[in-house]
């Protein structure tokens, strides 16, 4: 099962500084959930939907989910499906107030820590020759789900700090785009706002 690490904490700091009480969020490759937890647990009355493909993954999901649903106010929904499948919450296109990823990225090939690749699925870490198979169809799906002037956070691999920026920007539906440094000063996520005067 993927473990989440610190530099992921700083995605979800992020994610819950820009919102306020009652936030509609999605975290989209979700894994065991830690990130819609910690936005559950954090932001007040928000509406934290987390999506999920593995079913292994899935299972510790509903099981960390579960653990909180009864202090939970809304609890969190979480959703078996391709983060990247335009049919996937498809309710909710238009009106989410943030998005948040934290997706396989590593780049084939890529040798990673023993303890990554002694425990950690391949399908949560790695993702494509250039790492960004996961991310692309996620920044569109991102896109979709988000608001006029929602919010987007998507973690990424530290040779990502240009190519991912530049994905958002060639999009075409994102302003504000920025890459921010995990704790080791590396490049580790992106975040944007979504285009208020442009359709998906």
């Amino acid at each position: 099962m993927f473990v989440p690490r610190p530099e992921t904490e700083l995605l979800a700091g992020w994610g819950i500084s820009v919102i306020r009480p009652g936030a509609v969020v999605v975290d989209l490759c979700s894994g065991s959930g830690a990130i819609a937890l910690a936005v559950a647990n954090e932001a007040p009355g928000a509406r934290v939907y987390a999506v999920e493909r593995s079913p292994s993954a899935l299972a510790w999901l509903r099981r960390n989910a579960g653990a909180r649903a009864a202090a939970a106010d809304p609890p969190i929904e979480v959703v078996e499906g391709d983060a990247t499948d335009p049919a996937v919450l498809a309710e909710l296109d238009g009106t989410v107030d943030l998005v948040l990823c934290n997706p396989p990225y590593v780049p084939a090939g890529v040798a990673v820590p023993v303890d990554v690749a002694d425990h950690d699925p391949a399908e949560a870490v790695f993702a494509g020759p250039d790492g960004l198979s996961v991310i692309r169809p996620v920044l569109a799906r991102a896109a979709a789900l988000l608001r006029p002037g929602g919010f987007f956070g998507v973690e990424h691999d530290d040779t990502h700090g240009v190519a991912v920026p530049d994905l958002l920007r060639a999009d075409g539906r994102f302003i504000d785009i920025d890459d921010h440094r995990d704790l080791a000063g590396r490049p580790r996520y992106a975040t944007a706002s979504r285009m208020a005067d442009c359709t998906a």
